[in-house]
């Protein structure tokens, strides 16, 4: 398609390709370990505006070229001098975390297809944000996760004092977000922050694999056990089941749920359209 080589040719930081329903979006900048600036935040959200109204991506697989996923925020994008002392020439780190980091943050979380991150390697700082902010975790065996914030003094963003307290209870989220130190893809496993490691070598096609099946499935169901999850530990029982009774008046006049009960009592595999 013509209109992916424009894309491709588009943007510097990341690549955008899309096919079988999957669009993949691969953070380039292998060499600064996928860290981000001003310019990868502007595309990723170029992007994921795209995505969500092209109307053929059903699902989204996330990754990072070269040895790392993210490295978080390229610190020389934003250093401090170190020999000056007024307060006044400081970065106003909110602004940036404002402006860039949380509207992606909410982007990924609010995206109405699932989310895959094929963790290649090293996710730290923000990076570990936005790989916890994706629906599905797979992760390379040399991968891992480092809440680095507060080796510079800072802490977690990016939704990452949500998303590690919620995946694994206070002892273990306060210990990585004070210590700073590294989680290893298979410690992260057992622990139940991913769901699953492979192989380095596998972890393309794996991640693919997932990416390809969900895309053939009922998007819009997916796209609401997303949110129903995600925003459970706002809700209390009584108002859950309220919300799954909506969800479910809403979907049962869905073409795909017409399809699904069909395929059922013809024994035979459904055909989703993703409506």
């Amino acid at each position: 398609m013509h209109h992916e080589n424009n894309e491709q040719q588009t943007f510097e930081t990341i690549i955008l390709e899309k096919s079988d329903g999957v669009a993949k979006l691969t953070l380039n900048r292998p060499d600064k370990m996928n860290s981000f600036n001003v310019q990868m935040h502007e595309e990723i959200r170029v992007a994921l505006d795209d995505i969500a109204s092209d109307g053929i991506s059903r699902c989204l697989l996330l990754t990072g070229n070269g040895r790392g996923f993210c490295a978080g925020q390229d610190l020389s994008d934003r250093a401090v001098s170190a020999d000056d002392d007024s307060q006044a020439n400081r970065p106003d780190l909110g602004l940036s975390v404002e402006k860039y980091y949380n509207p992606l943050i909410r982007r990924l979380t609010g995206l109405k297809i699932p989310v895959i991150c094929a963790l290649n390697g090293v996710a730290a700082g923000a990076g570990a944000s936005i790989a916890m902010a994706c629906d599905i975790v797979i992760a390379a065996k040399s991968a891992s996760f480092i809440l680095s914030f507060c080796k510079v003094g800072l802490v977690p963003d990016s939704g990452s004092s949500w998303h590690f307290t919620r995946a694994l209870g206070l002892p273990r989220a306060k210990a990585l977000a004070l210590l700073g130190n590294k989680l290893s893809a298979e410690k992260a496993e057992q622990w139940g922050l991913i769901y699953q490691v492979v192989e380095n070598e596998v972890l393309a096609e794996e991640s693919m694999t997932l990416a390809t099946h969900l895309a053939t499935q009922p998007t819009e169901a997916l796209g609401n056990i997303k949110r129903l999850l995600n925003t459970s530990f706002d809700h209390s029982l009584h108002d859950q089941l309220e919300r799954e009774r909506e969800t479910m008046q809403h979907l049962g006049k869905s073409d795909d749920y017409k399809e699904g009960v069909a395929a059922f009592m013809e024994k035979r595999p459904a055909k989703f359209i993703g409506k």
